[in-house]
């Protein structure tokens, strides 16, 4: 296992120095995480009205955090909303014709089609690389919703489907008491897939999928299908974008095309950018000043809250051009560098 993953390494042409930087972010990333978990759940028990935002910041996150393994490969999409817009719809049905179904079952059928759905539209697209592999990705989504809005008989139409609240772990919870599950649900989730993606990532699969951003060729040259690995990271991706779509869906009680179109992609993407992908905490600290930024622009700015957002993302590719988790790596190194010195 070792002998494979030096050779990934080489193929790579940076994989030591990138592990290494992820070594060092280590504590500083644990703490920012720690204190963001933290934050997510004694904030809501002060001021009880951030609980949705909160839960709504941790899905964002997880789906964010499923677009930047595909960025580590080097491939954009911009398109992925697709996956949690499929997975809130496979919600919604189950939920209509078995209406004794538990949010938690809720949440796996979620998960689980939008999986299923990735590998069919993985075994496709990740033939592709870079602008096509985004583009495509792309019309996807505006191929399913198109055809969300138009079979309004089966979908609602633009209005959508509305859910009813069910039982939580077989427990009738009043409202306050189900976002509080949900709460919990969330941030448990949050942190836990967090460590599963960082655990990928420095697997000799993570490595290899970082590696087809910097020499494909030479991955293929050393016997690994590049094919493989890729549709391995997309399938994750879709994953994690379903399971975030899922969650959203059962918190909010809606589920409407719009979650599928191409301004949620954007959103998720503009949360990588933001957090980075130096680290999966980055996912979630992008996710979180992406939420309350726009919750509080909205509020106080509210014809230019896009505006607020736009030039938040500008400051940040100027300033920190590799996100929030980036500047941690950095921070983090620098320190080592003293101590050595």
């Amino acid at each position: 296992m070792a002998k494979q993953e030096n050779i990934i390494s080489m193929a790579s042409g940076q994989g030591t120095s990138r592990r290494a930087a992820a070594r060092k972010a280590r504590p500083y990333a644990t703490v920012a995480g720690a204190i963001l978990a933290g934050l997510a759940l004694l904030l809501p028990l002060a001021l009880p009205w951030l609980k949705t935002p909160v839960i709504f910041a941790a899905c964002f996150g997880i789906a964010a955090l499923g677009v930047s393994i595909l960025i580590r490969a080097g491939q954009v999409s911009f398109g992925h909303a697709m996956f949690s817009c499929a997975a809130g719809y496979a919600v919604a049905f189950a939920a209509r014709w078995w209406t004794q179904l538990d949010s938690v079952a809720l949440l796996a059928i979620g998960t689980i089609f939008a999986t299923l759905f990735g590998l069919v539209i993985g075994l496709f697209v990740v033939r592709y690389r870079e602008i096509f592999f985004g583009m495509l990705n792309l019309a996807l989504s505006m191929v399913l919703f198109a055809v969300l809005g138009k079979f309004f008989h089966l979908t609602g139409g633009t209005d959508g489907m509305r859910l009813v609240r069910s039982t939580f772990l077989g427990m009738n919870l009043e409202r306050d008491g189900f976002e509080t599950a949900l709460l919990l649900t969330a941030v448990a989730s949050a942190v836990v897939i967090g460590l599963l993606v960082q655990r990928y990532l420095n697997s000799v699969a993570g490595q290899a999928l970082a590696a087809i951003k910097t020499n494909e060729t030479r991955l293929e040259y050393v016997g690994l299908s590049t094919y493989r690995v890729l549709l391995t990271g997309y399938l994750l991706s879709a994953a994690l974008c379903g399971f975030s779509g899922a969650m959203f869906v059962v918190a909010q009680g809606l589920v409407t095309p719009e979650m599928g179109y191409w301004v949620r992609s954007g959103e998720f993407l503009f949360i990588a950018i933001l957090g980075g992908v130096a680290h999966p905490v980055g996912a979630f600290l992008g996710a979180t000043l992406f939420e309350f930024v726009k919750l509080f622009a909205a509020a106080y700015l509210t014809g230019a809250w896009q505006m607020v957002l736009g030039i938040v993302l500008l400051a940040v590719v100027f300033l920190a051009p590799t996100g929030i988790s980036g500047v941690i790596v950095r921070l983090q190194s620098g320190n080592k560098e003293g101590a050595k010195r």
